[in-house]
């Protein structure tokens, strides 16, 4: 009797086993097929996922470069995200989900101090709107803009890295982004 109950409960340790196997790659390829992996980190700028074309942050090469632009350094505390657009596109309005191929400078809120750039250089940057890859205020900030259009965005720590410094971005600094909708990908 006692080999049963043992065959029985080794059986049902086995089953439970498999089941839960099966629910966790289930629910492993669902996240991943919904876009819902884990948010990678970048200089340029991270939020809620929504499902994903093919789009990736990475630098692409594109031959287009702009003028640096004039540097904006907001008089006021930078409460809340504010954006400003500087030229207006002729192209459809980007919104969540879309894969957008960008220019942008960065500078500190405080002193316009430039921490990062790709205005001047022979690459554009892609990342997915939306979707976590980037700081929240370019995820916020950028819905709308029309492509082809530049729109500055004046960003609240809260919105940008927080209370972690990244590269030689202070902790807790405001931040001014003018970024550029080359197209979308």
């Amino acid at each position: 009797m006692a080999r049963k109950r043992d065959r029985i409960f080794a059986l049902t340790l086995a089953i439970v086993f498999f089941v839960t196997a099966f629910g966790f790659s289930f629910w492993v390829i669902w996240q991943m097929a919904h876009g819902s992996g884990s948010p990678s980190n970048t200089t340029a700028a991270t939020t809620p996922t929504t499902p994903q074309k093919s789009c990736s942050v990475a630098s692409i090469a594109d031959s287009t470069t702009l003028p640096a632009p004039t540097i904006y350094k907001p008089t006021e505390p930078v409460q809340s995200l504010q954006t400003t657009d500087l030229t207006v596109g002729s192209g459809a309005a980007v919104k969540d989900g879309d894969c957008l191929v960008v220019k942008y400078y960065g500078t500190l809120a405080k002193d316009g101090t430039v921490f990062d750039e790709n205005f001047d250089k022979p690459t554009a940057l892609t990342f997915p709107l939306g979707g976590g890859q980037v700081i929240k205020g370019w995820d916020q900030g950028l819905v709308g803009v029309k492509v082809g259009g530049t729109r500055r965005l004046v960003i609240p720590a809260t919105l940008g890295y927080g209370s972690q410094a990244s590269g030689s971005i202070p902790a807790n600094s405001d931040l001014v982004f003018v970024v550029q909708v080359l197209r979308l990908q």
